[in-house]
């Protein structure tokens, strides 16, 4: 299915789980190993990415009671991923649904390899190995029970959590047979055998319920900020408000005096580039969070703001606008593209613009810490476990091994909790308080201050038209600061990994197509935002292609397609200039551009959408589509705008491919979930700096968008594939599209063409 090495262990007699697994049964690890690192594998090589080949990362087990529990080694916040792999263990394990339990890892990435849940990679990179856990159980289980009756294997078969002599009618359960099957080798690969999709019960159907639901709707699930020790203490802090700036002075001599309050703790900052990036500032310990925020309030704090003090984002906005005119640093040449240009019969050229987003997650950073004896735990929300360990390790000169975090659902995460700054907050207070325990957490307030930015990023394209309408010229210019500012010296350009997000991978069929990319210095701290740069890539590629056949006099539609042109594998390393390309980490040859399934869920929307159909006044349709976690997604968008400016959103239909669709029923959440979001963003997502700090204080000036706002009806189509097609990302990818096909829409509506974002009152009379 996948271009990757699955090995498979019997660890059952290791121990090494104890503490996190407790079985007298069978456990079996699944290790998955890129294409990439799979020759190291094959030939010995000790290493890979910065881990050890034979290490397990992915553990299942069967205790003697039967019941099936895996081990969830990255983080839950709403994609499903502590569903849908367990789903895979269970369908070729043919084991019973209700007898399966999923057990959350501590960060630890010795055991459990890489833990960073980003990049809409859980599933896409599990579903295989998990599969064969699975299925290798299957077989074990079977071995064992064929071995008890002293039959051939060949007359045994495993079936909803029994293994059954067929001739006799004979039945063991799976908790019966565990422990006998412990005590057998893994089986060989060419014994390993996975399913039909036709004998699935689980995996595709959609009739699985997320594991945490009951827990969820009835509030019994826990989330960072339920986290509570005996004889807890709370935390507040004040932060730099600019970036790299530093405590000059402060005064704690009022906030001594708030009733609860107990010590003043300064936490030395590390601005970026570096590791290690609290923001740095005076912390308030209490006995109560009120009590807390209260002392913060009443501390008289003087900083020194460096020079990102005069930062000013209009200002800002007004240079990469005049960079974008000028000539940047090639990414990508395809022909002659400025020979094609000046030659042209007709040029068109737009600027878009998509500003400073914070990321907001409902619930907001948080962390509980207790540092005493040369040992520290902390019980957190945070996307990355693994390094979240390494990170408090380095930064309190403990082992490792000494240092344990317990992850905890997250209420929202978006990337914003792939950082674990306020981990490192918490864990430095316990340890000033003596080792007691601290809960921290961040105010909507800190959130939007102090967030891990997505950069605003300005996009000029231009069109060069020929004497018969078609375009035979591409030239597209960004302007944005790169999330890399925050690791090495900032490069003042967006990098490889950024532009092959929608730029250097436009899979448009134009013999002359050049992309640049000019000069802009970060100002803030910045970091992965959901779908990442695709946000601003796709708003201004989709909108430029509506321009386009709006000035030609063509069908969005239509133009979409003929600039995508014919089905082929498309490949932007050959293209000079892309040889940075990175389709996000994944080989190439797994997961190539194919631009016959980009056409498919764009003629698929548009059928689906009833796309040219008679509508009311007022109302009007927008098509967009986008490639990005090796996933296919097309958006329609219907608009209804009315005389004062007032923007409803009657219907969205989205189709998308995303390979195997493993389970239906999240991959339809996400999607639906992508459109609230990406009209939150649209209508209202924006983040101002003056004098080098956040204007935004709380939803009411960084809004997202609320019920009655949300889209009336929102329709998925998911494009069917074969187990043998690889699945792909899911969580990300259904956000590119719907900006751009929302603000065509309007155009549709009403005539006004929406090139900036937010939109805010620009649809007013």
């Amino acid at each position: 299915m996948t271009a990757v090495h699955v090995a498979i262990e019997n660890v059952s007699r290791r121990g090494f789980l104890h503490g996190v697994l407790a079985t007298g049964g069978l456990v079996l690890a699944a290790e998955f190993v890129p294409m990439r690192a799979a020759l190291a594998y094959a030939t010995g090589a000790a290493k890979f990415s910065g881990g050890v080949v034979s290490d397990p990362h992915v553990f299942v087990a069967i205790d003697k009671s039967g019941i099936v529990t895996i081990i969830a080694h990255r983080a839950e916040m709403g994609t499903g991923s502590r569903t849908s792999l367990p789903m895979a263990v269970a369908d070729e394990l043919d084991a019973d649904w209700s007898r399966v339990r999923v057990k959350q890892s501590p960060g630890d990435e010795k055991k459990y390899g890489n833990q960073n849940t980003d990049g809409s990679r859980s599933l896409r990179h599990f579903i295989q190995p998990m599969r064969q856990c699975g299925a290798a159980m299957r077989h074990m289980l079977e071995q064992a029970a064929a071995s008890q009756w002293g039959v051939d294997i060949g007359e045994v078969q495993a079936q909803n959590h029994e293994v059954a002599h067929k001739p006799s009618g004979r039945k063991l359960g799976y908790g019966d047979l565990a422990a006998a099957a412990s005590a057998l080798p893994t089986p060989p690969p060419d014994q390993i055998k996975l399913k039909d999709q036709a004998a699935f019960r689980y995996l595709g159907k959609g009739n699985v319920s997320i594991v945490d639901l009951f827990d969820i709707t009835t509030g019994r699930a826990v989330y960072g900020i339920d986290a509570k020790l005996p004889g807890m203490k709370y935390a507040a802090v004040a932060r730099a408000p600019v970036l790299g700036a530093k405590l000059a002075s402060y005064d704690g001599t009022a906030a001594m005096k708030v009733p609860g309050v107990e010590k003043i703790v300064v936490i030395d900052g590390t601005p970026p580039p570096g590791k290690f990036q609290p923001v740095g500032g005076v912390a308030v310990v209490a006995a109560n969070t009120w009590a807390a925020i209260r002392g913060r309030d009443a501390l008289v704090v003087h900083w020194d703001d460096g020079p990102h003090g005069a930062y000013d984002s209009a200002a800002y906005k007004a240079q990469q606008e005049e960079t974008a005119g000028k000539p940047g640093k090639i990414a990508r040449n395809d022909g002659d593209a400025e020979q094609a240009l000046a030659s042209a019969a007709k040029t068109i050229s737009a600027e878009y613009y998509v500003p400073t987003l914070a990321h907001a997650p409902m619930e907001p950073p948080n962390a509980t810490a207790r540092v005493a004896d040369g040992k520290c735990e902390v019980w957190v929300p945070v996307q990355s476990p693994g390094n979240t360990q390494e990170e408090l390790a380095q930064k309190l000169g403990l082992k490792r091994d000494d240092v344990t975090v317990n992850v905890t659902l997250l209420g929202g995460g978006f990337g914003r909790k792939s950082k674990c700054d306020y981990v490192l907050e918490a864990a430095l207070v316990s340890r000033a308080m003596g080792g007691a325990p601290v809960k921290l957490v961040w105010t909507r307030e800190d959130d939007l201050h102090n967030d891990y930015f997505h950069a605003p990023s300005f996009e000029r394209l231009d069109a060069g038209i020929d004497g018969q309408g078609h375009v035979v010229a591409w030239r597209h210019r960004v302007v944005a600061p790169s999330i890399r500012s925050i690791f090495v010296a900032d490069p003042k350009r967006e990098q490889p990994g950024e532009l092959s997000q929608g730029v250097i991978d436009v899979p448009f069929a134009i013999a002359n197509l050049r992309c640049e990319t000019g000069e802009a210095e970060a100002h803030s701290r910045l970091g992965w935002f959901r779908s990442v740069r695709n946000i601003p890539h796709g708003f201004a590629i989709q909108s430029f292609v509506a321009e386009i056949a709006h000035a030609l006099g063509r069908d969005p539609k239509d133009m979409l397609l003929e600039l995508i042109g014919p089905p082929r594998l498309f490949d932007p390393r050959k293209s000079p200039g892309a040889e940075g390309y990175t389709n996000y980490g994944e080989p190439f040859e797994t997961y190539p551009i194919d631009t016959g399934r980009l056409r498919r869920v764009i003629e698929v929307v548009a059928e689906q959408a009833g796309w040219g159909r008679q509508l009311p006044s007022g109302h009007g349709l927008g098509i967009a589509a986008h490639r990005s976690f090796v996933s296919y997604v097309a958006t329609v968008v219907e608009v209804a705008v009315d005389d004062k400016g007032k923007l409803t959103v009657p219907r969205v239909d989205t189709a998308i491919d995303c390979g195997f669709a493993a389970n239906p029923e999240r991959i339809r959440s996400q999607i639906e979930g992508a459109a609230v979001m990406g009209l939150s963003i649209a209508k209202y997502g924006e983040i101002t700096f003056k004098n080098g700090r956040a204007q935004q204080n709380n939803f009411d000036g960084f809004q997202v968008a609320r019920i009655d706002e949300a889209p009336a009806i929102t329709h998925v189509h998911i494009i069917p594939a074969t187990i043998d097609v690889p699945s792909s990302g899911v969580g990300e990818p259904g956000l590119p599209p719907f900006s751009p096909a929302l603000c065509n829409a309007i155009f549709a509506a009403t005539g006004k063409r929406i090139r900036r974002l937010p939109i805010g009152d620009q649809l007013a009379s």
